[in-house]
């Protein structure tokens, strides 16, 4: 019997379907992500896009925009959001913890350690000196960023237009985050009722209905496991400060829509003038510590949980205080992403086939491409130049119109030296992620400690 005939149009399908990877090369490769995200949410966006997406072809373009418009939408870190979706996406519950752990984790031990050592010795820099390079060398990562996705995300002028109006709106006049992207969400479903979609063209929901009950239930377990250790440490511990340090952060992390510049002022002000756990100007000290460090920014605040627990041990060793605090601060501030992934995703995916629905998302993705532009744009000014000052221009009602403008004679040309070498290997040469960032780190020791 004549073998069948493959045909070709078939065999392009299959080349073309997303790999499914096991779990140790998810295991491996998010802890690759893990080591190697440095430069707050715009550059670890761009990391999982190009392992996730173009290298390893795990999920496709437009479920990888999907699951990144709903972790927008959520408080907290949206990056490590992303992770654990993608994760969830591709070994349920088990991959969405690895990928979720595995992106903070590392850099988590990094700001422990370092906020020891700089409540010891008040001294980090030869720490900071040793991360220089890399930071200049996520510069060409987050302009890779914004290309790529810009190129697949905005596809007619409607959606160029939403990334631009969000930019400005962010980049001058500070508008908060969560407006911007309810504001796209509301334009995205008028455009589409306005236009040739309809209610009778939306396409069924896709996907099976997730047992309310059983979403209930992981609801309510994933909100014990984020409350467990409060009773723990009332009732264990209650002269130190890390009962507070649960319950501050558990109820920041409720509330952190836009990343940690969001809430870092009202962190500050709380930690300096109502707990003491920090003094005047030491916030700024943690933030620069945490912005050479890989994961997400918000780590900043297990830096605060470790001065805290540090600075009020109680019967414990303050080192062992501090841990302490820096972990349970850790604890409050990332157990919520997977209380929102895993409770809420099943229904997100649900709904990805909802033509209305994904006529507002796929507003929402234009208005990210708007975001991680302004957040680019944030990062190379104050990577570039030591001094940034915020010029007031107009007011326009409740808005003020305001430019972020460099201090020329604070340029820091090491950092762009290093910055345009990187940018040259990886959009010249094609090198990749690992490599370009060894290089540079090399170079920043290099800058620091040779010239």
């Amino acid at each position: 019997m004549p073998a069948k005939k493959t045909d070709i149009h078939d065999t392009q399908v299959l080349t073309d379907r997303p790999a499914s990877p096991t779990f140790s090369e998810l295991t491996s490769a998010f802890a690759r992500i893990g080591v190697l995200s440095f430069g707050g949410p715009a550059a670890q966006i761009a990391l999982m896009h190009k392992i996730c997406v173009e290298e390893k072809r795990w999920i496709d373009e437009d479920r990888y925009l999907h699951a990144l418009n709903y972790c927008m939408l959520l408080p907290g870190p949206e990056a490590q959001q992303l992770a654990t979706y993608i994760g969830w996406l591709l070994h349920g519950v088990r991959g969405g913890i690895v990928a979720g752990l595995l992106f903070v984790l590392p850099g988590l031990a990094v700001i422990l350690g370092l906020s020891a050592l700089y409540a010891l010795y008040q001294e980090t820099s030869l720490v900071t000196g040793l991360f220089f390079g890399l930071k200049a060398a996520v510069l060409a990562i987050v302009v890779e960023a914004v290309i790529r996705i810009g190129k697949r995300a905005l596809k007619t002028s409607f959606h160029r237009g939403l990334a631009a109006a969000a930019f400005f709106a962010l980049f001058l006049f500070s508008v908060p985050f969560p407006l911007v992207l309810l504001a796209a969400a509301l334009i995205g479903l008028l455009h589409a009722r306005g236009g040739e979609t309809s209610t009778a063209e939306i396409s069924p929901e896709v996907g099976a209905r997730p047992p309310l009950s059983s979403q209930v239930a992981t609801l309510l377990f994933w909100i014990a496991v984020w409350l467990a250790p409060l009773p723990l440490l009332w009732w264990a511990l209650p002269e130190t400060a890390l009962p507070e340090v649960q319950s501050f952060f558990s109820k920041m992390a409720l509330v952190t829509f836009g990343g940690a510049y969001a809430v870092l002022a009202y962190v500050a002000q709380v930690a300096v003038d109502h707990y003491a756990w920090l003094k005047p100007g030491e916030m700024l000290d943690g933030l620069a510590l945490a912005e050479t460090t890989p994961g997400p920014l918000v780590l900043v605040l297990s830096y605060v949980g470790f001065l805290a627990g540090f600075r009020e041990s109680g019967v414990l060793d303050p080192l062992i205080g501090g841990l302490l605090g820096g972990l349970i601060a850790a604890w409050a501030t990332f157990i919520p992403s997977f209380i929102w992934i895993f409770a809420g995703a099943p229904y997100v995916e649900r709904l990805r086939g909802n033509r209305l629905l994904s006529a507002a998302l796929s507003a929402i993705t234009a208005a990210v491409v708007g975001v991680i532009l302004n957040l680019a744009v944030w990062f190379a000014l104050h990577v570039l130049f030591n001094q940034v000052e915020p010029v007031d221009l107009a007011q326009l009602g409740p808005l003020t119109l305001s430019v972020p403008q460099p201090v020329w004679s604070s340029l820091d040309w090491q950092a762009l030296v290093i910055a345009v070498i990187s940018a040259v290997l990886i959009f010249r040469f094609h090198i990749g992620i690992g490599k370009t960032l060894l290089a540079a780190g090399a170079l920043g020791l290099a800058a620091r400690f040779l010239l």
